[in-house]
């Protein structure tokens, strides 16, 4: 049975942080990776999309305790849990989708998303994109670590399936439901690229989780 998104995650935050560390592979590496690649210093602004509750801000508050960090997630238990777990460093939280929610102009130094945009289409993701680039200060960048599909195959076959799924349950609202249905790394790439950014690196991969690197 779908669920939407956000009611998805606040249903599971009791082991959530555990399930993600230990059942999903190469987490315990992939996570203060991603972290350590984010800026550092004082006056540092991040955004996280799909904060949850913040399992890569742990490794990054330890690098740059002074960081200002907004957090955009559906999911408001997930929110309030982070709150609760860092309640002296510089959080701005914001309940709603990161479609939805207006980005200031130029106002980030860098963006970071781990495990969370991998429910979406290519073309969702190039607006959103679009949207991120102009956030971005000058010589900003986008941090991405997610799970990818290993083929095009079965890029396809994973929208059918929510396609499938959401016709025999009768849905037919505008919502997000929760269902993987990740892109592979090349039209990640063209996504971020259709939106704008200069350069696409791949920086590190493990199994069928990669982190990339958009420049603007």
């Amino acid at each position: 049975m779908l669920e939407k998104m956000g009611e998805f995650f606040d249903a599971r935050l009791e082991g959530y942080e555990e399930h993600q560390l230990t059942c999903i592979a190469s987490a315990e590496a992939f996570y203060p990776f991603t972290a350590a690649l984010l800026p550092r210093g004082t006056g540092v602004h991040i955004l996280d999309l799909g904060c949850g509750t913040g399992l890569e801000l742990g490794y990054y508050f330890a690098l740059a305790p002074h960081a200002a960090v907004t957090g955009i997630d559906l999911a408001p238990g997930m929110l309030a849990a982070l709150r609760e777990k860092f309640p002296d460093r510089d959080l701005t939280l914001i309940r709603g989708s990161y479609f939805d929610v207006p980005f200031p102009e130029a106002r980030f130094d860098a963006a970071v998303s781990v495990e969370s945009l991998h429910h979406f289409t290519q073309a969702e993701k190039a607006t959103l994109y679009r949207k991120l680039h102009r956030a971005l200060k000058p010589g900003g960048y986008f941090i991405l670590t997610d799970y990818f599909a290993p083929s095009e195959a079965d890029e396809i076959f994973y929208r059918r399936e929510l396609a499938r799924l959401k016709a025999e349950q009768g849905i037919t609202d505008g919502a997000f439901y929760h269902y993987d249905t990740p892109l592979t790394v090349a039209h990640e790439t063209e996504a971020l690229l259709e939106a704008g950014f200069a350069s696409v690196e791949l920086l590190g991969r493990w199994g069928d989780t990669c982190t990339l690197r958009a420049a603007k």
